[in-house]
């Protein structure tokens, strides 16, 4: 598989990932806790399937300019994502709203500038 497709591929499994992700913000924004497990595990499994795919394309054949810049907040946002389910939906807390929308905004930035790299 070339570079090209490796990353067009990560972007779409990412964009997967973040209409999950809407989904999740919606169900807390709308007064649940927290999302059912077997979706907030979809979730994370998309996104470490498009980050890894990432990873991969990035120290293998390089990325492209900006992209870089795309995978370390992306990087970021998966952190975030880490903290609130293990240290919120793991324990049967409520997610924090201002986490919740900190995690979407930096996962948000850094999908848009890795697609604005990949495809042009």
């Amino acid at each position: 598989m070339d570079v090209h497709t490796m990353l067009r591929t990560a972007v779409v499994l990412l964009a997967i990932t973040a209409a999950g992700g809407l989904l999740i913000a919606g169900m807390r924004f709308t007064g649940r806790p927290h999302p059912p497990s077997w979706l907030a595990m979809l979730h994370g499994l998309l996104a470490g399937s498009g980050l890894t795919l990432l990873l991969y394309a990035a120290f293998t054949a390089g990325l492209p300019g900006s992209a870089w810049t795309g995978l370390l907040l992306l990087v970021v946002a998966a952190l975030g994502g880490l903290v609130l389910n293990l240290g919120y939906h793991w324990k049967n807390l409520a997610l924090p709203v201002w986490l919740v929308l900190v995690h979407a905004a930096v996962a948000a930035l850094g999908f848009v500038v890795l697609a604005v790299a990949v495809w042009n």
